[in-house]
């Protein structure tokens, strides 16, 4: 095993501090629509880069020397989180994105000073553009998610913090489970490090998109497997094919992986905003939609909302949905429901 938990243990003291300690706690009226579980959410959005990518990335960093000029592909999010660290360090960040980038992630990106590059039609075709750019010019180093086992690393300092906030405290019952979404496998591989070295009676769990279920088929067959396309609004999770390196990693440290539709994903972004207040994107969601739709077993459950950088026509939609339940609410003093309230347009998918 590449990853290393007292690597894991020690990045807390280089990772920029605006990425650590970030809030963990239980809301009863989550807890109440996800039918009493104690549902512990970490949320991994209040940051510069709206998301928890900013760790394993500026832990990368840290690993250069000042000045080298970094390249990566990126669907938005690791992208904006490179660009941050980058300028953080004085290291020239440069961004392969696919043409249906989320145009406010790429904003961001720019703003963070990257230089933005558009190429192909998918995350593929942006991850195969910058490797061959790094291949012309090798005073560059490319970064990819899911490879360096740093960023996986500085991931895995939410594990860090989850133990140390786990019900029951030092000693105690700890989590059943933590459920993880699964893109490219850094921020369930390094959580997944920590907490079997550390709670291994929790069971780690990791959610992909049912149209792009491609760790759970490479663990299936037990090597990395591509799918032919991935049809999933949620684009922080929408991988056609993870790395060899985190399949590796993953099937010594991930117990299960879970499928979750879209229309559950949606459900999961309105229970959040309506009981926590926070706009997530879909895959910030996933791990809660998880949940949601029983598809973890387990009273005493984690999740980590990964990310609020949603598209303008998502964002929408999810106002969308919350007026809508607004408008089909009953009134209060007319309909009592027992057992408190759940998600709109679930769907079950076993």
């Amino acid at each position: 095993m590449d990853l290393d938990v007292a690597r894991i243990e020690k990045a807390v003291q280089v990772i920029d501090p605006v990425f650590l300690n970030t809030p963990q706690y239980l809301d009863e009226q989550l807890c109440q629509a996800l039918g009493g579980r104690a549902v512990t959410v970490k949320v991994e959005t209040a940051n510069p880069v709206r998301s928890f990518k900013g760790r394993g990335a500026d832990l990368m960093l840290s690993t250069l020397a000042p000045g080298t000029p970094v390249v990566c592909a990126s669907s938005g999010n690791f992208g904006q989180a490179v660009a941050y660290a980058g300028r953080a360090r004085g290291m020239p960040v440069e961004v392969f994105v696919p043409e249906t980038v989320n145009p406010a992630k790429r904003e961001r990106m720019e703003t963070f000073g990257a230089r933005v590059v558009t190429a192909g039609a998918d995350g593929t075709s942006a991850r195969e553009a910058a490797a061959a750019h790094a291949e012309r010019h090798p005073d560059r180093v490319y970064l990819q998610d899911g490879l360096q086992a740093a960023i996986a690393e500085g991931a895995g300092t939410i594990g860090v913090e989850l133990t140390h906030g786990a019900p029951g405290g030092p000693g105690g019952p700890g989590y059943d489970a933590v459920v993880l979404p699964v893109g490219d496998g850094a921020l369930i591989n390094g959580v997944g490090r920590w907490m079997k070295a550390h709670a291994p009676g929790t069971r780690i769990v990791g959610v992909n998109a049912e149209g792009a279920p491609s760790m759970l088929e490479s663990l299936r067959v037990g090597r990395a497997v591509r799918i032919e396309c991935a049809r999933t609004f949620a684009d922080g999770i929408a991988v056609r094919g993870p790395l060899e390196a985190s399949v590796r990693r993953a099937r010594a440290l991930v117990d299960e992986i879970v499928l979750v539709t879209d229309e559950a994903i949606a459900a999961a972004m309105e229970l959040a905003a309506r009981t926590l207040g926070i706009v997530l994107e879909p895959a910030g969601a996933a791990g809660l939609a998880a949940i949601a739709e029983g598809e973890v077993s387990g009273h005493r459950l984690a999740t980590v909302l990964t990310g609020a950088n949603p598209r303008p026509e998502q964002a929408r939609e999810l106002a969308a949905r919350l007026t809508r339940a607004v408008r089909n609410a009953p009134d209060p003093a007319e309909t009592r429901t027992p057992g408190g309230i759940g998600p709109a347009g679930r769907t079950t998918l076993r």
